[in-house]
């Protein structure tokens, strides 16, 4: 079952959002990239002059083939609008995010963000999160932040690549996949793993979405 084609649809219709002169943060993932090549087609039919910040070193690859200029999020004091995938999106329109890595820096550019724009197919759609929380920590907090989690009633596994080794971000720190098992209350759960010592981003983001995407099959979409 592909939603590819809804994907490239709404890809396109997101762009709305986008006027000249805009600060635009580019999130992590296949969404994320359906949308940056969309946003290159854009600046060069309308001439836009605009510049994108990328969350991770995937999508800053994608953006400079589109040749979209791109600047860093501490050369700037705010963000126009941010488009970014997610893992999963609750009934109340919290997202989990973190899958590929990048949470502490799309969570850096979620609160700077004017407009957050989250597109997602419908598969990621739940009532209540289910699937594992990806936190990001220093390595050294490893076995501390562990041994807290396990207290909140997580079950933690350090991520790690296809051969075993550690996965590191590219912020230089690892991350640990967190399964509470259902989630119903994702802000009280994440305001408990933001404060432990170690901790530098929790998956489930707490600031909400503007507007999100839900790509459906045959090319549909809904606006929520």
């Amino acid at each position: 079952m592909s939603y590819d084609g809804a994907i490239k649809a709404l890809s396109n219709d997101a762009l709305k959002y986008v006027k000249d002169y805009s600060i635009i943060g580019l999130g992590s993932g296949r969404a994320a990239t359906a949308l940056v090549k969309s946003l290159s087609k854009l600046i060069e039919v309308k001439d836009y002059h605009i510049v994108a910040i990328p969350t991770s070193l995937q999508i800053k690859l994608t953006a400079e083939e589109g040749g979209i200029p791109l600047v860093e999020a501490d050369q700037v004091g705010h963000i126009d609008v941010v488009f970014d995938g997610a893992d999963q999106i609750d009934s109340q329109k919290y997202v989990i995010k973190g899958g590929g890595g990048a949470l502490l820096r799309e969570n850096i550019l979620f609160g700077m963000a004017k407009k957050i724009v989250v597109i997602a197919d419908k598969t990621k759609f739940v009532k209540n999160f289910t699937r594992t929380v990806p936190v990001e920590i220093h390595p050294l907090a490893r076995t501390v932040v562990t041994n807290t989690i396990v207290k909140l009633g997580g079950k933690v596994k350090v991520r790690t690549l296809d051969r075993g080794y550690p996965f590191f971000t590219e912020n230089g720190n690892i991350i640990l996949d967190c399964d509470f098992g259902t989630i119903k209350n994702p802000k009280a759960l994440t305001q408990k793993i933001k404060a432990i010592p170690g901790v530098l981003e929790s998956g489930i983001f707490l600031r909400k979405p503007d507007v999100i995407y839900k790509a459906k099959t045959g090319g549909k979409f809904d606006i929520l």
